[in-house]
Formats: structure tokens, sequence, C-alpha cells
């Protein structure tokens, strides 16, 4: 499905003079690069937060790769935030490979699923496949991940109060050992690519965000990212506490727009939960839906709002300039000239659609049979939205915002 933010006819016909001069230039500039998404001066890659659904977006950033489309700056969270740190801490024909290695990692082969392909001794089927998720799943709960996190002993209840040990119910000390051998940090903070890693200050309960831009990334930001409680410790980052940033907003867009400076932005919207689902009818399926409604509702706030945005900015152009003289030049007049917004946004939805088997506990389902299928949707997903090539078209409409979801409804 396509959706473009289109403007009425009268708005049609008297924009800013600013605007169009402005764009009109960028264009101009753009048209001089090559490849695709070159008419962007920024390409952006988003990864929402989603545990062991990460794997898709390790699909997506493959294909991409794979066409040629290289992001300029990578935003996450979470297990997003992981993905993006391996990426950005990687030279380009190592970046496949990394991620490759941690996603093995942490989907240690169960003994029903060895190879990582359907096991010949389960009958196929939802019932079945079901069964051996849950299986999976709890023993992820039960004994960790390689690589991830390690359950512990004793639990936290028995833990001195106060300590880090007394927070949550799993040590995430191995994670930091993975991501210092699969990461150079020391690339990140020299490499062109923008990294940003979202997390919340624990105390306060505020948003922050980690940015290559600004400061030095360290494992630590990535950790702090990712630390969803009660499983999961906060970090302390210069004296201060963080959970994981999905608490707040699962996805970076409004954020990327707010801070994305100067720039006109392709962004790729890599999305971990799906805001559409069925009315459950288990218990199972309420918390199933509970999640994806909790952890997308901020896509579809976070485009809602670009789109509105995009509209107020636009009206100002409009009006701004049948004000009268004196009226142009009140301090509220400036005030609205200067957020004017004169780029253009482009945001392409990558959206994991689970399958019925997967259930509640499917962002902790680490087995390596459902790794691989992750994997390869966010491929098979990214490589049907990249043969529609209107995605690296510069928006054309007075708001200057066109959204795409091709792979719904795509039959190919």
């Amino acid at each position: 499905m396509q959706e473009k933010v289109k403007s009425s006819s009268n708005e049609r016909g008297a924009t800013r003079a600013a605007v169009e001069r402005k764009r009109a230039s960028q264009a101009a500039a753009a048209s001089e690069r090559r490849g695709p998404g070159s008419s962007f001066d920024t390409i952006a890659l988003l990864l929402q937060g989603g545990g062991a659904l990460g794997a898709y977006q390790a699909g997506v950033y493959q294909a991409l790769a794979e066409g040629n489309v290289h992001a300029t700056w990578l935003a996450g969270i979470s297990i997003g935030a992981i993905n993006a740190a391996i990426i950005a801490g990687n030279a380009p024909e190592k970046r496949i490979e990394k991620l490759r290695a941690f996603w093995e990692l942490v989907s240690t082969p169960s003994p029903w699923a060895p190879s990582g392909e359907w096991p010949g001794m389960f009958a196929r089927g939802e019932t079945a496949r079901t069964a051996l998720n849950q299986i999976n799943s709890a023993a992820v709960a039960m004994t960790g991940v390689a690589g991830f996190f390690e359950p512990r002993l004793p639990p936290p209840w028995f833990q001195p109060p106060g300590t880090t040990e007394a927070t949550s119910y799993y040590d995430t000390r191995p994670l930091k050992a993975t991501l210092e051998k699969l990461i150079d940090f020391d690339r990140i903070g020299a490499s062109d690519i923008r990294l940003s890693v979202g997390a919340v200050n624990v105390r306060s309960g505020n948003f922050a965000y980690f940015d290559s831009k600004e400061q030095r990334i360290g494992p630590e930001h990535i950790m702090a990212s990712g630390a969803l409680p009660p499983g999961f410790p906060a970090v302390e980052i210069e004296g201060e506490f963080y959970w994981d940033g999905g608490m707040v907003s699962n996805t970076p867009l409004q954020w990327a727009v707010e801070n994305g400076g100067e720039h006109d932005m392709l962004a790729f919207q890599v999305d971990l939960w799906n805001a559409r689902g069925k009315f459950p009818r288990t218990m199972t399926e309420v918390m199933t839906r509970q999640k994806e409604i909790q952890y997308s509702s901020r896509t579809r706030a976070g485009t809602n709002w670009l789109k509105s945005a995009r509209k107020i900015h636009c009206a100002i152009a409009e009006l701004l300039p049948q004000l009268p003289e004196n009226l142009r030049q009140t301090e509220a007049a400036k005030v609205l000239d200067a957020v004017i917004d004169p780029h253009v946004y482009s945001v392409v939805h990558l959206i994991y659609r689970p399958k019925e088997y997967e259930g509640d506990s499917k962002d902790y389902e680490f087995s390596r049979l459902s790794m691989e299928e992750h994997w390869r949707a966010g491929h098979n997903d990214a490589t049907r939205t990249l043969r529609h090539k209107e995605i690296f078209e510069r928006p054309t409409s007075l708001e200057g915002v066109y959204t795409y979801d091709l792979t719904e409804h795509d039959g190919d």
C-alpha cells in the first residue's frame, strides 16, 4: 500500500516562494549525485526495539546493501541500537558478516532444530510450531542467551538492596563482551555514518539520545538503550542510570526529523511490531496484542505527527507573505518564519508481520530456526520494496512528505 500526503488545490496555488527556491536548489544539487537515494541529503535507517525479532532488521540491511542503498544515519532503540552499532562500527565489507556473527551467537541452535531448519521429527502445522516456540522461549527464560544475558544466581530477591544484582533478573555482562568483540567503537566516532541510540533516564524519566555527532559512543550506550527492566539492569553513564528507550518511544522517527539539521531525508523505518492485528480470543493472544500495540503505537504517532507538522509549516509559509509589512516585522512573525522547514521527507515502512504461531514470546524466542525466518523475512520485504523506484523520488506535494508501505499487499 502506498500513501502520499497530498495538498489541496488551494494550497497548491499559494505557497511560499522561499520554500520553492530552496527545494529547487536542493534538487539541482542532488541531480549531480548518483545512485539510489542520491536525491536526498540523508538516508536514515531507523530501527525499533523488539528483542529476538531484530534479525528482521539484519535481513533488511543486507537487502539494502545489495541494492547499493547505504544509510548515512543509523538511529536505533534496544535491539535496533545493537544492530545499528554493529553496522556503524564495521567497514562496509564486514557489516553483514558481523551481523550474521551476532545473530548466530545469540541464537544457539536448539536440539530440536540444530540446522536452523524445521526439524523432521515434528509434524508441520501451526500447533506443532507453537509448541516448539514455547519450549524454546521457556528455555531462554530459564538459561538466558549465549553472548547476551544469563540468569542471576541467586535471584534478585535474595540480593542486597541497592546493588545491581537486586534490580534485574538477568546479568548482561556477556553482551558487553560481545559488543566489544564485534564492534570497533573508535570507527563509529571517525566514520561518516552518524549513530544515535535512545534510552530513558531512570531518575528523571526523560528520554535521551546518545549521538556520535555529539559524543563518543561506547558499549555502555548501546547496553543502556537495551536495558529493559525488570529483566536487565540499568546502565550507568556519567553518574546517571538508563533503561531501554522503548519504554518512552520505540521508534526514532520524530527525533530523527527534529534533529536532522538542514537535510532532506529518505528514512527506512524498520518496525518489529505491527500496529494492525486481529481481535484476541485467548489470554495468550491478549498478551501478544498488548505488546504489539504498546511498542508500535509510537510508529503511528510519529508518522501522524510528521504529516501534521508539515501541514502547519506549509500554512505558515503561505500566510506570512500575505501579512502587512508592519506585521511581518513583529517578533511573532519572525518566530514563525524561523520554524518553516523547506525540506522534504520520504518515509519507507518495513514492518515485520508475525506468523500466528509466534505468540507473545516472539521477542525472546531466540531459536536459530526463528532467527533465520526473521532474517529472510526482512531480506525479502526490503528486496521487494527496492523494486519500487518511486521511493527514491523527491516528494513534490506542498507538504513535502511521502510515506510508503509497499509490502503489505505486494504479491510479487
